[in-house]
């Protein structure tokens, strides 16, 4: 008798707590224990404010609501007998029921033991629970619970607060972060030969060796001078790592029309600042203020005489520096950091040696014209890589005004511009006479015009596939003569080097009309759906199971993998065959109508385009912001097997696919 009053009863002791104020002092944390490969013990703590209390599991006949946890039936795990108490309840008189009953103050920790029998598993629920005080109690109510077992081992779960409790985790590699800082030296390398930088290599030599003092000081003060430079770039990277972490900031900066605009601006100055219109120099202050404290000797001018030359050399590392952060910027706190570490460990490197070693300046070429071209020659390329930022503003907001046949024109006209200007065919107001052409400069001759007949071909088709993250798509493309989408390896019926057509038979059937196909597409004439309820329900329909791709416009590594691992053709006959393909673009800032429109429960915005929906998506479901993320799942949309970033290795790619497959098809 008394539970069926007992809804109503607490109901008017909730609203008629002082001050109408929503009493909710219970926080539900999720977590978990890998005990082996196979069995977990999910962990459920509630974290109770002072004064409050929740009841235990086990209360008597005619009690209040007991704490439960309840399971959705869900495939590719079983559960291992009941949710059990950790925390051990105390019992109290309870004057609104008349008995004694189990309640928990503080903190409450329960658990559950589980057991995946497939390699992944998402395990959802909810826990149902009411609070009380001394005065007055909470209506029962539910938090609902997730964890993604089995991949990246993750846990998410509103709270009572109604934020999540998730893990983020990152699919950059320890291969790909060194393979960045290989780039990132490069690059401070290359800021070396600059006109800006070279000249001063012989002022810092004097610098070190002018004074007499005794060899043990002058390598310290080299070493601090070296450290110093590498300090300073390495602070830039630490300042983008601490502003860039966010998961939307990534995406914010590399495909919003601001920045790119900014970039290309800034690129297209720069470059015609090294073909001598006119110079870019900092505050003459800044270097001066610099300089100055320099020349007042003692270990503290070896620091500034680094950041002097920080300073005077920016309006020529500018431009790299620039290029190396915006890359970097892709949400992940080390990149930044290891990126300016690697440029200025590679740029402070030579004035180091040189301070310490004097007599090695002697083996040196001396500044003169060849400076000069060095200038020019990075003009040429910084003017190509300026389209690169028109081409993601293209792409992302679709004007699809930058197809590829344009954008490729484009660069054979630079970078034949390039292969004349080293020829000696064209010359600019710094430019020394070029009597003669060296052996040097003749091979750089043959390279850039080979690239530019290697451009040729990606007008009648060639994929290009080296080049595939700095270009448009090719469905963009207009001079295609083949007729038909291109890639690599040989079909039945089809040209060399091509694949069939989007009306070809080998292309995979449809349930509907693709959301969204207007503006987005598929590689190599890959027929999919671009909208995720869409894709899952034809999946559903057609008995496959689904590869999610989430892809952005602006992701070179998304158009490397396309180029590279789905143009060969065991991976295109099987992405055709046995998948429905649910394209994700979580860049694309095209607005949606407002019923589409939803609320994220990440951070309680409304995400109104399809880019900021799918990254939603991605954060929500997989716990990662990273693209490209491949994901083979069921018809509900849970994970079948791991899911795949980045991976240039055909087999395993191939391997992933079919292990897919095998665990869709063992599920029937």
């Amino acid at each position: 008798m008394i539970r069926k009053f007992l809804p109503a009863a607490l109901l008017f002791l909730f609203i008629a707590r002082a001050g109408g104020q929503i009493y909710d002092p219970v926080t539900w944390d999720f977590s978990f224990e890998k005990k082996s490969d196979d069995n977990y013990e999910l962990i459920f703590t509630a974290v109770i404010e002072k004064g409050s209390y929740i009841y235990a599991m086990d209360i008597g006949e005619g009690g209040p609501i007991p704490t439960s946890f309840s399971f959705d039936s869900l495939p590719g795990y079983e559960l291992t007998g009941k949710t059990y108490e950790v925390t051990e309840p105390v019992e109290k008189f309870d004057e609104a029921f008349g008995f004694r009953i189990k309640t928990f103050s503080n903190k409450a920790e329960f658990r559950q033991e589980i057991v995946l029998v497939s390699p992944s598993a998402t395990v959802r629920g909810s826990v149902n629970f009411m609070s009380c005080n001394n005065v007055t109690c909470s209506p029962p109510k539910d938090v609902e619970f997730e964890f993604i077992l089995g991949m990246a081992d993750s846990v998410s779960g509103t709270s009572s607060a109604g934020d999540i409790k998730s893990g983020i985790f990152s699919e950059r590699t320890k291969s790909g972060l060194i393979k960045f800082f290989l780039i990132s030296l490069l690059a401070g390398f290359a800021g070396i030969l600059t006109p800006c930088v070279f000249p001063m290599i012989p002022v810092t030599v004097a610098f070190f060796s002018g004074a007499s003092e005794n060899r043990g000081k002058a390598v310290l003060k080299a070493l601090i001078f070296g450290l110093s430079i590498m300090l300073i770039y390495s602070s830039l990277g630490v300042i983008v790592s601490l502003t860039s972490a966010g998961a939307g900031f990534a995406s914010t900066l590399s495909t919003h029309w601001i920045p790119n605009i900014l970039f290309f601006s800034l690129f297209v100055l720069f470059a015609i600042s090294f073909f001598g219109a006119f110079e870019i120099v900092l505050p003459n202050r800044w270097v001066a203020g610099a300089d100055s404290r320099a020349d007042k000797g003692g270990l503290l001018a070896s620091f500034f005489m680094g950041l002097t030359t920080v300073i005077v050399s920016f309006s020529c590392t500018g431009p790299i520096v620039g290029a190396l952060l915006v890359e970097a910027a892709s949400g992940d706190v080390l990149r930044p950091t290891i990126g300016m570490f690697g440029f200025g460990l590679a740029f402070a490197m030579p004035f180091t040696v040189f301070a310490l070693f004097p007599s090695v300046m002697n083996r040196m070429p001396r500044s003169g014209g060849w400076l000069n071209s060095v200038k020019v020659v990075l003009g040429f390329i910084m003017l190509a890589f300026s389209l690169k930022f028109l081409m993601t503003i293209d792409a992302v907001y679709s004007f699809r005004i930058l197809s590829r046949d344009i954008y490729l024109a484009i660069w054979i006209v630079i970078f034949s511009l390039m292969g004349l200007y080293l020829m000696g065919r064209i010359k600019f107001a710094h430019d020394s006479d070029l009597p003669y052409i060296g052996t040097f400069r003749l091979f750089l001759v043959i390279a850039v015009f080979s690239f530019v007949v290697y451009l040729f071909t990606g007008l009648f088709g060639a994929p290009l596939k080296r080049l595939s993250p700095l270009l448009p798509p090719q469905s963009t493309s207009a001079l295609n003569f083949t007729g038909q989408a291109t890639g690599t390896g040989t079909f039945p019926g089809t040209l060399p080097g091509t694949f069939p057509s989007v009306s070809s038979p080998f292309s995979n059937s449809l349930c509907s009309t693709p959301r969204h196909a207007d503006i987005l597409d598929l590689p190599h004439g890959l027929t999919g759906y671009f909208d995720y309820k869409q894709g899952l329900a034809c999946a559903k329909e057609l008995g496959k199971p689904v590869l999610l791709d989430f892809k952005g416009h602006a992701c070179s590594n998304c158009k490397l993998m396309e180029a590279r691992v789905w143009s060969h053709p065991e991976i295109l006959q099987r992405l055709r065959d046995n998948f429905v393909i649910v394209a994700l673009y979580v860049d694309d800032r095209t607005q949606l109508p407002e019923e589409d429109w939803i609320i994220s429960a990440i951070d309680g915005k409304t995400k109104k385009t399809i880019g900021k929906i799918n990254e939603d998506l991605e954060i929500s479901r997989f716990r990662t912001n990273t693209i490209p993320l491949y994901v083979i799942t069921d018809h509900s949309g849970n994970p079948l097997n791991t899911p795949m970033g980045t991976n240039m290795n055909v087999g395993e790619y191939r391997s992933w696919l079919d292990e897919g497959l095998e665990l869709f098809n063992n599920l029937k």
